[in-house]
């Protein structure tokens, strides 16, 4: 990301939350409801020292970091088995189609049910939500190898496990962490939102429930704040790690476009 954009992008959010305040000073909006964007701010910051939120952050980012990683130990290698192997492929693709599209939070029921800890019924949601990206971007890469750089380990008398492992999983590579990147902002999304429906002892969507109790509006947009700057940070540290990792990917990317 450019200093431009960063740049860009911080005057927008500053126009935005200026406009707020404006129309919260002036009447245009109910702060009984919406409360001044300077409240919220300051909220936000006071949360910084909140010992109690923090334990609730901390375990939000537990709960995200636990199903983000389960997720990518399961996706990758079966991205890489279907990918590998297109009669496979093909024979579970229907299978993936309709799985996908069902919301996680819809499971938590059945999961409920199956599931005797409220922890582990968080980590199991967030896993099913993150690990579809993960497989999807993990058999795209492999369907992406380059042809010409596979077929040539071939006539050289390499096996199918030489060429997996020396042209095909390099090549996904950068597919894999764009599929990462991409859940991980999903699994920040599942696990706020399986705090706010099935409760539990902490998390930031806990935090938000007991705010709301107390009708502290304020407090419930600051964590919701703070719920939007750790994703986007976790973003920004991915996008990083993309673009150091693989400048060749995106070298080749820009040729391409």
């Amino acid at each position: 990301m450019t200093v431009g954009r960063v740049v860009r992008g911080a005057v927008g959010v500053a126009v935005l939350l200026v406009v707020a305040e404006i129309a919260g000073r002036t009447g245009l909006m109910d702060t009984q409801i919406m409360p001044l964007a300077s409240t919220v701010l300051a909220g936000a910051a006071g949360l910084a020292v909140d010992s109690e939120f923090l334990h609730d952050a901390s375990a939000t980012v537990e709960v995200w970091a636990e199903g983000l990683l389960v997720a990518t130990l399961l996706a990758v290698p079966a991205g890489v088995l279907l990918g590998s192997l297109p009669k496979v492929e093909i024979g579970l693709r229907p299978l993936i189609e309709f799985l996908r599209p069902i919301p996680s939070i819809a499971l938590i029921p059945l999961v409920t049910l199956i599931m005797a800890t409220g922890g582990a019924v968080k980590v199991t949601i967030v896993v099913y939500a993150a690990c579809w990206p993960v497989l999807v971007n993990t058999m795209y890469g492999l369907h992406d190898v380059d042809p010409v750089a596979r077929e040539t380990m071939r006539a050289f008398g390499f096996g199918r496990l030489a060429v997996l492992l020396r042209v095909a999983l390099p090549s996904a590579a950068p597919f894999v962490l764009t599929g990462v990147r991409l859940a991980a902002s999903v699994a920040l999304v599942v696990a706020i939102s399986a705090e706010l429906l099935s409760g539990g002892e902490g998390g930031i969507g806990v935090y938000i429930i007991k705010a709301g109790s107390g009708y502290r509006i304020d407090l419930m947009l600051a964590a919701t704040v703070w719920a939007g700057l750790i994703g986007l940070v976790v973003n920004a540290l991915l996008v990083r790690a993309e673009r150091g990792l693989f400048r060749w990917h995106a070298a080749r990317a820009g040729v391409a476009q």
